[in-house]
């Protein structure tokens, strides 16, 4: 009963035309976490001034996005934590109210129509044929280049439901059914890309007490599943003059898929000149970070 009339005080003053006074209001709500969006949410629909209404749409956002830094947190310290859900973290930035029951269904409808169409005698390369069959003709998956710089284009909510993507939100995509069917698809560090490789992995049966070795059989784009050969790729990297560094051929971890994403975003928000919504991927980059 106390903090109800604490709530209520609280949001008679949320018009207080002194900004000192506001930011102390503002302290005071965002205190109550989550839980005051309700009471917000009742007040814009009762307030008529656009300013005040604007206030009160800050102060939403910030109880999300306060909310939003505490899930990331706990995401990261999971023992392995999931790529989707992490992608489905990244889509609650731009869509709070997120039905993720609804996008696991149709993950899992992904994975069973591509199940169906595979067995043991496939090679790696046909297994590859069998996804990109299913993903870019079956489900007609369309990626566009990061330089279209659309935000939109990552979310993978937003990616499931127009059937156009990018490399990031397809790529999740792509990876997080691989590893439902258990194909050996990771993500790799190229430069400037976001690419997804094969691979094999080889014991020494001379030495079998060592680690096993993992080879890259072949690259794959998310953008429209191409499949190039390490020779391209070490053309490419020629073309761009990166060299041949060892950690470009590394397996990246969900965490580190999941910055390079927020990163990517982030160029793309201050492409936009939206400065504020940049800072906030990067602030997101820190939470995953720190853990």
């Amino acid at each position: 009963m106390q903090a109800n009339r604490e709530i209520q005080a609280l949001l008679h003053l949320v018009d207080d035309p002194d900004r000192e006074v506001f930011d102390t209001v503002a302290s005071q709500l965002l205190r109550y976490g989550k839980e005051i969006i309700p009471n917000l949410e009742q007040l814009w629909e009762t307030t008529e001034d656009e300013d005040v209404q604007y206030r009160i749409e800050n102060l939403i956002h910030r109880a999300l996005f306060t909310e939003l830094q505490h899930e990331f947190a706990a995401w990261a310290r999971e023992p392995a934590p999931s790529l989707f859900k992490g992608a489905v973290l990244v889509a609650k930035y731009r869509y709070p109210e997120l039905n993720i029951q609804q996008l696991m269904k149709q993950l899992d409808q992904m994975r069973r129509n591509i199940w169906l169409e595979l067995n043991y005698y496939l090679t790696p390369l046909e297994q590859i044929n069998v996804v990109n069959s299913i993903l870019y003709n079956y489900y007609k998956l369309q990626g566009k280049e990061i330089t279209e710089r659309d935000p939109n284009l990552f979310y993978i909510n937003a990616t499931l439901e127009s059937k156009q993507g990018n490399a990031f939100s397809i790529g999740v995509i792509y990876l997080s059914l691989c590893e439902l069917l258990d194909i050996p698809i990771f993500a790799v560090g190229l430069p400037r890309q976001f690419v997804i490789a094969f691979f094999d992995t080889q014991y020494h049966f001379m030495t079998p007490d060592t680690e096993p070795v993992q080879t890259i059989q072949f690259y794959i784009d998310p953008v429209n599943g191409m499949v190039y050969t390490q020779n391209d790729v070490e053309v490419y990297l020629k073309k761009i003059g990166a060299g041949h560094e060892e950690h470009f051929f590394q397996p990246l971890s969900n965490k580190e898929v999941i910055i390079r994403m927020l990163e990517e975003m982030a160029l793309t928000y201050d492409y936009a000149h939206e400065e504020d919504k940049a800072q906030e991927m990067h602030q997101l980059i820190s939470v995953l970070r720190s853990d």
